[in-house]
């Protein structure tokens, strides 16, 4: 997430960058080793099956069991403290609140274009879906809400999930214990490439999935990359992307703070801020660094911000709306004296925060019900995020009836006549022959 000169060449005298990151361009996303592992893996677990699958689980993760499913009745809600659980309940319930109010959005309709023709869609849900779970350096324990929770609310009838066994062999219990309560259908203690792939080729006592979500490292991503066409994925994911927008009214300890929230995930994740006030950016480099001081994740959110962070400032507000489209964060906040204006004006981010009260984590945790699955690396210009529209296919249909015969065919005729497809105009004329006008 950084601004390219040529795009943003049409603007050079009415903005100023105040910091720039200093790493000159993204990092790569894509590793040669990291494509070649992948590969490798993917191949000889196709090849190989589960015996495959197994012996990865072994090597990578020390997994000493035979099999990897979890079983249902495990009670992972009794190794958290009942704040946890509290907190892991809500975020269930407003992502699937969410969820359920989008489902209802989108409805199926049946219209007669002309006398006798029919057409219409359907929303029929994905079939089979796998779920990735991580539970690496950071658990993130919203992931089974984004993606298992919302795939049930879309009435995908098979949800498997996945997640990593931890040093002491065993799946984290919270994010066990969310993947219970947003009703995945199994579970499995499998981690990275051997994962996706058991789910994708149809090994864990289940039919091949039809699509696979959720986070995970680069070996994730690139298993995700390579098994795109065997399978649908939700998208392909950089690492995580945080922009704020503000004015002069906006709070600096807040600013500062929201953009070091994201910068955490990673030393690679982009936080940006765009400013109509010179002050205010000075003021947030300022704060950011003391914050930075204190923080116990210094070593991850300093060298981000370092190597990836941005501050330009704007000269007015359309010049700031136009710098963000470019940006086109993952996550976009707005703290102005006129948040609806922005609103109503930016149009590329995966997803928007509006007001000094919100903040990027309230999605990411599962509070705000919105989901966090969401578009990088300039993703946002093109494409949305994960939600319950992702699960589900838009089927389209139509219905001819005798009497609307001469008014279609006679145009197919025409048609296929000209490009030379005679098999094509036959199924127009044969139908002409049997109804005509």
């Amino acid at each position: 997430m950084q601004l390219i000169p040529s795009r943003v060449a049409h603007l050079a005298s009415a903005y100023k960058v105040l910091k720039a990151p200093a790493v000159a361009g993204p990092e790569a996303q894509r590793d040669p080793a990291v494509i070649a592992r992948v590969s490798e893996m993917l191949s000889t677990i196709e090849r190989d099956g589960m015996d495959a699958v197994l012996r990865y689980a072994r090597e990578l993760d020390g997994w000493d069991r035979d099999d990897v499913e979890i079983d249902p009745a495990t009670p992972a809600g009794d190794a958290l403290t009942p704040e946890l659980r509290a907190a892991l309940e809500l975020g269930q319930q407003r992502t699937e609140a969410f969820a359920r109010l989008s489902r209802e959005k989108l409805v199926d309709f049946e219209a007669e274009l002309v006398p006798g023709l029919t057409v219409g869609h359907r929303y029929i849900p994905i079939a089979r879906v796998g779920a990735y779970l991580p539970a690496g350096r950071f658990p993130l324990l919203a992931s089974a809400f984004m993606t298992v929770n919302v795939a049930k609310v879309a009435g995908v009838p098979t949800v498997v999930a996945c997640t990593p066994p931890q040093p002491d062999g065993r799946p984290n219990p919270a994010v066990l214990y969310a993947a219970q309560i947003s009703k995945a259908d199994r579970i499995f203690c499998l981690g990275g490439v051997q994962a996706l792939a058991a789910m994708a080729f149809g090994l864990l006592g289940e039919l091949p999935v039809d699509m696979l979500v959720g986070a995970g490292n680069a070996y994730v991503a690139e298993a995700k990359r390579q098994l795109f066409g065997t399978v649908a994925i939700d998208l392909l994911a950089g690492p995580s992307e945080v922009a704020v927008i503000a004015d002069e009214t906006a709070d600096v300890e807040l600013v500062a703070a929201d953009l070091l929230g994201q910068a955490e995930h990673g030393p690679d994740s982009p936080a940006a801020l765009v400013t109509t006030s010179e002050e205010l950016a000075t003021a947030v480099i300022a704060e950011v660094d003391r914050q930075l001081e204190t923080l116990a994740t210094n070593g991850i959110a300093g060298p981000a911000w370092r190597d990836h962070g941005s501050v330009v400032w704007a000269e007015d507000r359309e010049t700031a709306v136009a710098l963000m489209d470019e940006f086109a964060p993952e996550h976009l906040e707005v703290h102005t004296a006129d948040d609806d204006w922005y609103w109503g004006a930016l149009r590329n981010y995966g997803s928007l925060f509006l007001g000094h009260a919100s903040t990027v984590a309230y999605s990411d945790k599962g509070m705000a019900g919105t989901n966090h699955v969401l578009p990088t690396a300039g993703g946002a210009r093109h494409s949305a995020g994960l939600s319950v529209s992702r699960f589900l296919k838009p089927l389209t249909y139509q219905r001819v009836t005798p009497g609307a015969t001469p008014d279609l065919a006679v145009a197919v005729d025409e048609m296929s006549a000209y490009e030379g497809m005679a098999a094509h105009r036959a199924t127009a004329t044969l139908r002409l022959d049997r109804w005509p006008a």
